[in-house]
């Protein structure tokens, strides 16, 4: 089973969003030191809590501070951007670091509607280009316009040795079936989805298989994990977080840290999907989720209200698969 980080760039309780943005390259070389396969941080536009709204800006600090781990995006969400500048992009950082750029692309806002419009103009007219605008940034990275159109007289430089990997992130069906129909990679997120995985993961390889056959599925799923030593601390540790993700970045007092009894239905209802417990309920929990879903790697987001607790999280799920 390969393992990999997700990062949404949480700031801490008592923590500034630039000392989230250096844990960032902190959690990603613990990643590298730990053996996780590969790091992807998120895109997010005037969120509170939330630090990171150019991955691609970090990922050129992160590739010069890692040796080996995979370095991604999680998403960049295309409908804000043009496709020969996302090329550019990241063919530079796939050149800077050969063989461990992954772009992984998504279509959602990433923030509020003021914020989409800030960055974009229409954005639901840019979701509906979606199709048009991975054939577009396809054939940019791959040198594959035809002569007689106007972008084949481009380049996005430098073009790399090896050309950045793509994945699709989605959290339906519809991802799935376009993922598959551009011959892409495919990462499912399952911490942010109330639909089912198997059955979407099952049409994705399925149509992948029909319309690209000499291309083997690649298939990440990526789930919400909370790790501690003892059941107990992790349940613990998993209310908290509720509890400090609801104040959204307000600093911890223990008024705010009180579990009031009529808000326990919303946590449970919270946490269905999250994957909580020591380590040994951790790993058979994910090992069951890989016999349902067939897949082979995993991406793991864990947000606690302290980055002490996010670290240890990461080191005790490696541990149990090394």
């Amino acid at each position: 089973m390969k393992l990999s980080i997700l990062d949404q760039t949480p700031i801490a309780d008592g923590k500034n969003a630039k000392e989230a943005l250096f844990e960032s390259i902190n959690l990603a070389k613990l990643g590298d030191s730990l053996g996780y396969r590969r790091y992807w941080i998120a895109e997010h536009h005037d969120l509170d809590g939330l630090a990171c709204p150019a991955p691609e800006v970090m990922l050129g600090t992160i590739g010069m501070n890692t040796e080996r781990i995979r370095i991604g995006a999680g998403a960049i969400l295309l409908p804000h951007y043009k496709p020969f500048k996302v090329a550019e992009t990241f063919n530079l950082l796939a050149t800077m670091y050969p063989e461990r750029v992954d772009l992984g692309l998504g279509r959602s806002p990433g923030g509020s509607a003021e914020a989409s419009v800030a960055l974009s103009g229409n954005f639901l007219e840019n979701v509906r280009k979606i199709p048009e605008l991975i054939d577009q940034l396809q054939q940019f990275l791959t040198g594959s316009f035809a002569e007689d159109h106007m972008y084949s007289k481009i380049k996005p430089t430098p073009i790399p040795a090896v050309s950045p990997e793509m994945w699709l992130l989605g959290t339906s069906e519809k991802s799935a079936i376009l993922a598959a129909e551009k011959g892409m990679n495919y990462a499912f997120g399952h911490f942010m989805s109330d639909q089912d995985a198997t059955p979407i993961l099952s049409t994705y390889r399925e149509s992948l298989i029909s319309k690209h056959p000499s291309k083997d599925p690649k298939v990440i799923l990526a789930v919400n994990v909370i790790c501690a030593e003892t059941s107990e601390e992790a349940e613990e540790l998993a209310i908290r977080s509720y509890y400090w993700g609801k104040r959204k970045g307000e600093y911890s007092t223990p008024e705010n840290d009180k579990k009031p009894a009529e808000d326990q239905k919303d946590y449970r209802r919270s946490q269905h999907k999250m994957i909580v417990g020591d380590p040994y309920q951790v790993s058979e929990k994910l090992m069951a989720l890989q016999q349902t879903n067939k897949v082979d790697e995993f991406m793991i987001l864990t947000n606690t209200p302290t980055y002490e607790e996010r670290n240890r999280s990461y080191e005790l799920l490696a541990k149990t698969f090394q």
